[in-house]
């Protein structure tokens, strides 16, 4: 009778969890925190799909190169170096880089070349990542901007037909109305930048 019961309930719990799964679902749709992190997520892997192999192992060589791990092996590298080839010269021993380390000094020149080469590269290509999320940002930002000032329009519309003043006018509101003109920006921000620094030269001049 036991077993019975058990069968019959087991629909209903699968049922039940289905019904769950099917509301986290729903909630998980609506909520846009989870909708972002989603987004960035599958940006994130895009990006990273694009990477070659053989920039993939640049990549790891230079995450190396930059931990500590890597500093502490090279100083022991270079006192093994230096104190098996002068222990080697005080007993008379045929050395394999004698001072002043000739040997020695080419290997460390070699390393510093290839190691500024795989920085360089590694360097350039998140370069190139952090270009596109900041074309990425301009045009959200432009998107946003947009949107604002089509309901900033909308509101105002509304509020003129609402209201029984109808020649009054908010000029705050008709100068929200405009979009941002990103070219008109950056050539005021210039020559703002630009007198600034003619200011400061006039100022030092003095």
């Amino acid at each position: 009778m036991k077993s019975f019961t058990e069968k019959t309930n087991q629909p209903e719990r699968a049922d039940h969890h289905y019904a769950e799964d099917q509301e986290d679902n729903q909630r998980d749709g609506v909520n846009p925190v989870r909708q972002n992190i989603q987004s960035i997520t599958e940006l994130h892997q895009h990006i990273e799909d694009q990477i070659s192999p053989q920039q993939r192992a640049i990549e790891r060589v230079t995450a190396f190169l930059g931990r500590p791990r890597f500093l502490f092996l090279t100083l022991i590298f270079v006192c093994l170096w230096m104190l098996v080839n002068i222990v080697l010269d005080r007993l008379k021993l045929p050395d394999f880089d004698p001072p002043p380390f000739l040997w020695l000094q080419g290997l460390l020149s070699l390393g510093a070349l290839l190691m500024s080469t795989v920085v360089l590269i590694t360097q350039n290509r998140q370069d190139q990542v952090a270009e596109q999320r900041d074309q990425l940002d301009i045009q959200a930002s432009l998107l946003v901007d947009q949107k604002l000032s089509k309901l900033i329009q909308m509101v105002d519309e509304l509020r003129q037909s609402c209201d029984s003043d109808e020649g009054k006018r908010d000029l705050e509101a008709e100068a929200m109305k405009e979009t941002l003109d990103p070219h008109q920006v950056l050539s005021t921000l210039n020559r703002s930048l630009g007198k600034t620094d003619e200011s400061r030269v006039i100022g030092e001049e003095k």
